[in-house]
C-alpha cells in the first residue's frame, strides 16, 4: 500500500537507520497504494478521483498525477483505466506477502549467498543488494548473506547469477547471531508505537498514513523462526491491525466508488 524500497537489513558494523516518519498523503501516495492494496491493481480514472476526494484532494490534482505517474512509468493507462506498470508489479508481490509471508517448519538450518561474480558493474551490485533485501536476508560481511532458512520463495535470476548458494548452521546461539544481524528490539519497539498509533488515530486520512507506515515497517520485518525472536514479539499483531484497516477501506472504496 505505499511506494518505497525498505532496507530491513542491518549491515554488519554499520549504524541502523532511523525508521521512517509518518509521510504526508498527495494525491500520487494515494492513487499508488489504492492501486497496489487493489487486485487486480487497475482502477478507471474516475474512480481513482472519487478516492481523492475521500481525501479531500481535488479532481484537478488526481488527474494532474495520474498524468504524471503515466509518464514517469508507474501506471499505464487504458481506455480510461489506470494500472500499475509491469515494474510495480513485483513490489505488490512483496507487499502481499510482507502481509502474510510463506514460511515453513524450521530445523536449525541457515541459507548462505555467497557473492562468487568477478568484476560486477555497479547496477548489478545495486540490483543484487535489492533482491536480498526482498528476500529477507542480512549481510554478514561484504559479498556474505545469510538467513535462517524457514521462507518460501524463489531466489531471482540476479542471486543465482552472482552468487553460490549454500546451505548450514552457526556454531555459535543462532538467536545471538539474528540479534546481531536485525536491529530486533527496534523494530519490535517500532512496530508497538505504530499499532498504539493507528488505535488512536482519528479519521480515514490520519489512518491511512499509519497504514503506509505499517506496511512500509511489515517490509523490514525479517519473519524469523519463533525461536530467535525476543518475547512477546509484534508482527503478527501488527499484519493484524493492518488487516482490520485494510478491509474497512475496501468496504468503503466499494461503497463510495463502486471498485
Amino acid at each position: 500500500m505505499d511506494d518505497t524500497e525498505p532496507d530491513g537489513t542491518r549491515p554488519h558494523s554499520a549504524e541502523l537507520r532511523t525508521p521512517d516518519p509518518l509521510r504526508p498523503l498527495t494525491a500520487r501516495s494515494i492513487v499508488l497504494s489504492t492501486l497496489l492494496g487493489h487486485h487486480p491493481p487497475t482502477l478507471p480514472a474516475r474512480a481513482l478521483v472519487r478516492v481523492g476526494e475521500l481525501f479531500g484532494i481535488a479532481e484537478g490534482t488526481v488527474r494532474t498525477a495520474l498524468t504524471r505517474m503515466v509518464a514517469a512509468g508507474d501506471l499505464a493507462q487504458h481506455d480510461g483505466a489506470y494500472r500499475l506498470a509491469d515494474r510495480l508489479l513485483a513490489r505488490q508481490a512483496r507487499q502481499d506477502d510482507s502481509r502474510a509471508p510463506r514460511t515453513r517448519r524450521w530445523d536449525g538450518g541457515w541459507e548462505i549467498a555467497v557473492v562468487t561474480a568477478e568484476r560486477r558493474p555497479a547496477a548489478e551490485r545495486t540490483a543484487l543488494r535489492q533482491a536480498m533485501t526482498a528476500l529477507r536476508l542480512a549481510e554478514l560481511r561484504e559479498g556474505s548473506w545469510l538467513r535462517p532458512a524457514n521462507l518460501v520463495r524463489e531466489r531471482p535470476p540476479v542471486v543465482l547469477a552472482q552468487c553460490t548458494l549454500l546451505t548450514g548452521a552457526p556454531e555459535t546461539d543462532p538467536a545471538e547471531l539474528a540479534a546481531a544481524l536485525w536491529d530486533l528490539d527496534g523494530w519490535a519497539r517500532r512496530a508497538r508505537d505504530l499499532e498504539r498509533t493507528l488505535t488512536g488515530a482519528y479519521g480515514l486520512a490520519e489512518r491511512f498514513t499509519v497504514s503506509a507506515a505499517i506496511l512500509r515497517h511489515l517490509l523490514a520485518d525479517p519473519v524469523l523462526p519463533a525461536e530467535l525472536l525476543p518475547p512477546h514479539w509484534p508482527g503478527d499483531t501488527l499484519r493484524a491491525g493492518y488487516d482490520a484497516f485494510e478491509d474497512q477501506f475496501r468496504r468503503l472504496l466499494a461503497q463510495h466508488v463502486g471498485a
